[in-house]
């Protein structure tokens, strides 16, 4: 057994079960062989965990490279938890990071696997659904792979921004009929089609949760907000 099929089956996948009884809708859509991009919501850390434990084919994430660079004990069971759900280290930012995000996304895709992917790039602050970044559709056109739409039900709410301890709470997977981009073949240098598929990724998404949908960037917003709070503990020192 793989080490993704110990966590799975055995280390990690029936406690979830167990505790938490998630159900999923749509897994049909899901094909069983070849290439494609799951496209989630992100509510929760643990959307990794429950999305890969109701689909029956092996999904690789793209994790940002810190989970893997942890010291001591911490860092380990870190690393050896991402590594145990599919997850491939990348390094985050603008430029190269990016691309080299991107080359390692179309890797998994053409070898015929499943990539997990939030197109908002980071976890709702406040449970809506934020503008996608569009590498997502440019992946699928470069390896001409569909998309498929996920919705993460619940995960906000087992386990909370700030919460330490999980709550107890049904997690839900609906996932809807997958989007093809044949049409934009050979386009994935074109910002405008980009834009366009994105953002027919996001309007599938969102009519799948039912999340209210804001047209700006997540991780803009997460640091005005973090900005405003500085501001705020500031403003509450005495002079």
């Amino acid at each position: 057994m793989s080490y993704y099929g110990l966590f799975k089956h055995v280390l990690l996948g029936p406690g979830l079960k167990a505790f938490y009884q998630p159900w999923v809708e749509g897994a049909e859509h899901i094909p069983d062989e070849g290439g494609a991009i799951l496209a989630s919501n992100h509510l929760a850390v643990s959307d990794s965990f429950f999305l890969p434990l109701v689909v029956k084919r092996k999904v690789v994430f793209l994790g940002k490279s810190e989970y893997f660079t942890g010291k001591g004990v911490k860092g380990y069971v870190t690393k050896s938890f991402m590594s145990g759900v599919g997850t491939i280290p990348v390094h985050r930012g603008g430029g190269r990071a990016s691309e080299a995000a991107l080359r390692t996304g179309l890797q998994v895709l053409q070898s015929g696997d499943l990539l997990g992917i939030y197109p908002e790039g980071t976890r709702s602050v406040d449970g809506r659904l934020y503008r996608g970044k569009t590498g997502v559709a440019r992946m699928a056109i470069e390896a001409g792979v569909p998309i498929i739409p996920v919705a993460m039900i619940g995960t906000d709410v087992a386990q909370p921004l700030g919460k330490k301890m999980p709550s107890r709470e049904n997690i839900g997977v609906r996932i809807g009929p997958a989007l093809r981009l044949e049409n934009f073949a050979g386009r994935q240098d074109d910002r405008e089609v980009l834009r366009e598929a994105t953002d027919m990724v996001m309007q599938a998404i969102a009519e799948l949760s039912g999340q209210e949908y804001v047209d700006r960037d997540s991780g803009v917003y997460k640091r005005e907000l973090a900005q405003e709070a500085r501001q705020a503990r500031g403003s509450d020192r005495p002079e």
